[in-house]
């Protein structure tokens, strides 16, 4: 039996083939590993030329060069799925080894055609876990980004002006959760950014993990503020929090403000290879429960003064913003080369909430903090 890998689909769409040959396109394509090593990558013959000079392959081709009898579809994805056919036939291949992206389009033509189709878990989740020199560069310029605009986003917080109501003011008009993620935003684009959507949640928004804030923002309470950009060309992504708090700082919000950046240290501390996710998300809680709190969600019938983390201690990050692995209970072994993130976080229901995070990459001796800048709530 001649066993082939095949990954398919558009690499624009489909992140673990990107990841595999690097060539952004929003057309359907193939990559087929033969079982002496040899890869052919398919793409449409409009493509072929910029694909030879972008591609990791040792063959270019494409579906016309590979047509059955009767002729292709019309259908791009169907007639790069009968190609894929021909071609494996070409080689002999009777067997398909695949991943959790492969198309029913190409599973269906492959099995019809009497190719029986694998599924691999493993295939295409360990090497994009495994960052190599290029991505980590990647992934700390898009860090070095998120950090410029979490700058500009807190200072903005802090530097406002309170109306006798407490409500900040910022350049004459009032200052709300969607008008700092509006300058966020701009800001991006004006340096060849996407964002999905920034978190900026005052006072009880931030009382949730994930509320994304709405309203108005307020002087002596704290303001949670998470951005994760993309950068356009490369695609990978920042993944930055920091917590500010406009003029006084409630004494709770300093106490929880404590425990969070001392639970941020322990777990970055022993971060290294083989260390498990389990064992950094432990560390964490460890550090919480010390200083009085736990780990839980709130009830309809929890107390206002009601406060705990939330959610786990942080997630891989790469070409998409929460990668594997999770930094939580059963959390796998780290590898050379991870990119996570490290955010614990405390969540009071009438308070608010605070959340500090960094992004690491784990190195053979331990880790490399992406991060610079400061974790205080005080920016002015």
């Amino acid at each position: 039996m001649t066993t082939a890998t095949v990954m398919a689909g558009a690499p624009a769409n489909n992140l673990t083939l990107y990841h595999r040959v690097r060539f952004n396109v929003g057309d359907p394509t193939a990559l087929v590993t033969l079982d002496d090593g040899r890869t052919i990558f398919m793409c449409r013959n409009i493509e072929m030329e910029r694909a030879r000079t972008h591609v990791c392959a040792d063959e270019v081709t494409c579906p016309q060069e590979h047509a059955p009898t009767g002729g292709l579809s019309t259908d791009r994805p169907t007639e790069t799925a009968q190609a894929l056919v021909e071609l494996l036939k070409k080689h002999g291949v009777t067997r398909v080894r695949s991943d959790a992206t492969l198309q029913l389009v190409y599973a269906e033509h492959l099995r019809k055609a009497g190719i029986e189709v694998v599924y691999d878990p493993d295939l295409g989740t360990k090497s994009r876990r495994a960052k190599d020199a290029q991505e980590v560069e990647w992934l700390r310029e898009a860090q070095s980004m998120t950090e410029e605009a979490m700058e500009m986003a807190c200072t903005m917080i802090a530097r406002a002006k309170p109306r006798a109501d407490g409500v900040l003011m910022h350049d004459g008009a009032e200052l709300t959760s969607e008008r700092v993620n509006s300058e966020i935003d701009i800001f991006f684009l004006k340096h060849n950014y996407t964002t999905p959507g920034n978190i900026v949640a005052g006072g009880a928004d931030g009382g949730d993990c994930h509320h994304h804030g709405s309203g108005l923002l307020y002087t002596g309470q704290p303001v949670i503020v998470d951005i994760f950009p993309q950068n356009r060309k490369t695609r990978y992504n920042g993944d930055c929090t920091r917590t500010v708090v406009n003029g006084r700082i409630p004494d709770e919000i300093a106490r929880m403000h404590k425990a969070v950046c001392e639970a941020k240290k322990a777990s970055v501390d022993m971060t290294r290879p083989g260390a498990t996710g389990d064992a950094l998300y432990q560390t964490c809680i460890n550090v919480i429960r010390k200083h009085g709190w736990d780990r839980g969600l709130p009830t309809p019938d929890s107390s206002p003064d009601y406060c705990s983390m939330q959610h786990g201690l942080g997630h891989g990050v790469g070409l998409e913003v929460h990668e594997p692995p999770l930094l939580d209970t059963g959390g796998l072994p780290l590898v050379v080369g991870d990119c996570l993130t490290i955010e614990p976080g405390l969540y009071h229901r009438r308070l608010g909430g605070v959340r500090v995070e960094d992004m690491v990459i784990v190195t053979e001796t331990g880790y490399v903090n992406l991060n610079h800048l400061h974790e205080g709530l005080d920016w002015t």
